[in-house]
């Protein structure tokens, strides 16, 4: 039986580029979008066949955990969990509204975490189990004008490195992966050329990229509470 794949956030940018990947794979897919007309539409252009589309909003606990109760009962137990789900509002902190900290909180963090938790019961059934969560590279310098999102992507280092040491014992691994400026929907009012003189290798980087990083963390069954940072080098410089 080919691997059960849950990838939330799949119906867009890294999520559908990682989906993609894994149905390529062999993997069978449940591509989790807030939309449920995106995940379907994300589901048709995958490879193969068997795949799923749910539609559930991360940030509500007792959504997320119907979700992957049914998930569970319909497809089988979840041996890949990719948490691509985000959001993004920059804004220096004084012009901050309130509810865009809570939305940028409850969708970046506690979504994850609410995701990992009603996944993992599931995982334990399942030999090499594995969780990649996405995080930014932003969570890991930080960046004027995003204190709230860099926030919420510096929380998940510490929740996937704590996470990893729990599960260490049942063989689930956690890993966090943290993109640079990378070509998706967050990035498309960003000028590439203005940015990318910061970057050492001089340009953005593509889903397809990030993807192939997330495969490789996902495969890779000796490296766990692991950040693996796909920025093209602007770390170095930041």
């Amino acid at each position: 039986m080919p691997r059960l794949a849950v990838v939330c956030g799949g119906s867009r940018g890294i999520g559908k580029a990682v989906s993609r990947l894994l149905a390529e794979r062999g993997c069978r897919l449940v591509v989790v979008s807030r939309r449920g007309d995106a995940a379907r539409a994300a589901v048709a252009e995958l490879h193969g066949a068997e795949h799923q589309a749910f539609s559930c909003d991360v940030s509500r606990v007792e959504e997320v955990q119907e979700t992957f109760e049914t998930i569970q009962r319909t497809c089988g137990n979840i041996s890949y969990l990719v948490n691509a789900a985000g959001v993004n509002r920059d804004a220096l902190l004084l012009r901050t509204k309130p509810e865009d900290m809570v939305s940028l909180l409850h969708t970046n963090l506690l979504g994850c975490m609410l995701t990992c938790r009603a996944a993992l019961r599931s995982m334990l059934h399942t030999q090499g189990a594995a969780v990649v969560n996405i995080g930014s590279v932003v969570g890991l310098k930080g960046n004027s004008g995003q204190t709230v999102y860099s926030s919420t992507k510096a929380g998940l280092e510490g929740f996937t490195r704590s996470l990893a040491k729990e599960v260490a014992s049942r063989n689930i691994r956690v890993n966090l992966l943290a993109p640079g400026f990378i070509h998706t929907d967050m990035t498309a009012g960003l000028r590439e050329e203005d940015r990318a003189r910061s970057i050492p290798l001089a340009r953005f980087g593509t889903s397809e990229e990030v993807a192939r990083a997330v495969l490789f963390l996902l495969e890779s069954s000796y490296v766990t509470g692991q950040v693996l940072v796909v920025d093209g080098g602007l770390q170095l410089v930041m």
